[in-house]
């Protein structure tokens, strides 16, 4: 592989930060702050890339398919970080979002030098999880030219498995290995060639939209509450109550009444709130509706439907 690295926009030389070693401490972090200013931006111009990546994941999901990102280094790291968020945010399985970082989780706090130049390295990698055809595999390197990533988007692709790349330079290489391309041009670093400044931004920046569109559509989220969030400490209770009122305007009381009365479900405990519904009823509204709690509302348009209160 072409190891040019002149050739890459995140090697080169910015020329705002070129002084950065002789300014004041305040002038380095103004030089920072306008330079963190372009990056969403950035990802602005990739949003149609980024909802083709979203749309084609919630597809697969909804067939029972699983959406892991690969990386090393930082971008490794960031795939790992925002999967990790999505169980305790929306009490999902930890499966159904995986990261997966060259070197395994070891290089999370320690680089693990060459694993990122193993083009095999993530096909072991994915046959230790089982990867399938209904899975998304989204590739990450801020570089475009990670051979882990490259090696692991043809083995999904073999599978048949969807497949997704993100990086921060045009023409990446890992774009000729994905359905979908998303470059997001940052331009250069304010320390060059520190991929973990705007590169890392963007990166995450994109991941999060993806992960967030994706519970939303998958039912997680009602107007745009975490409505599957899971009450097992007292500040998770008191937060499942804050949502109970927050998506139904009912008090305090009558919220803690209907968390208890649910069985701790805040899904269900909205449902009763809404429509008047016992818990049984609202359990098997929400069961046919796969626990959507806003599409399970929208079907109460039925004539023999009790009508919500909101």
């Amino acid at each position: 592989m072409n190891l040019d690295l002149e050739i890459l926009e995140t090697e080169k030389v910015n020329s705002n930060s070129k002084s950065i070693d002789v300014m004041s401490t305040i002038e380095m972090l103004q030089v920072i702050n306008e330079e963190d200013k372009k990056v969403a931006f950035a990802v602005e111009k990739v949003l149609p890339a980024v909802q083709e990546l979203v749309d084609e994941a919630h597809e697969r999901m909804m067939r029972g398919g699983r959406v892991i990102y690969i990386g090393a280094g930082t971008s490794g790291r960031l795939g790992v970080l925002d999967a990790s968020e999505c169980p305790p945010t929306y009490g999902v399985d930890p499966t159904l979002i995986q990261g997966i970082i060259a070197g395994g989780f070891e290089a999370l706090i320690k680089a693990k030098e060459g694993a990122e130049d193993d083009f095999a390295l993530a096909k072991q990698d994915f046959i230790r999880i089982s990867l399938n055809s209904n899975d998304t595999v989204i590739g990450l390197a801020a570089s475009g030219r990670t051979p882990y990533v490259i090696g692991g988007l043809d083995y999904a692709k073999e599978l048949g498995a969807y497949t997704g790349a993100i990086s921060c330079v045009s023409n990446a290489e890992i774009s000729k290995h994905a359905q979908t391309k998303i470059e997001v041009l940052v331009g250069p670093e304010v320390i060059t060639g520190s991929t973990r400044m705007k590169s890392g931004t963007a990166q995450k920046m994109i991941l999060n939209m993806i992960s967030t569109a994706l519970m939303v559509q998958y039912g997680k989220v009602y107007k745009n509450l975490m409505v599957d969030v899971q009450p097992t400490n007292e500040k998770l209770i008191e937060r499942a109550k804050r949502i109970i009122m927050s998506s139904t305007g009912c008090g305090y009381e009558e919220a803690a009444k209907y968390l208890q009365s649910s069985g701790s479900d805040v899904k269900v405990a909205i449902c009763m709130v809404l429509t008047g519904l016992s818990r049984g009823q609202c359990e098997a509204m929400l069961n046919d509706n796969l626990r959507n709690l806003s599409r399970a509302i929208r079907s109460l348009k039925s004539k023999d439907a009790v009508p919500p209160k909101d």
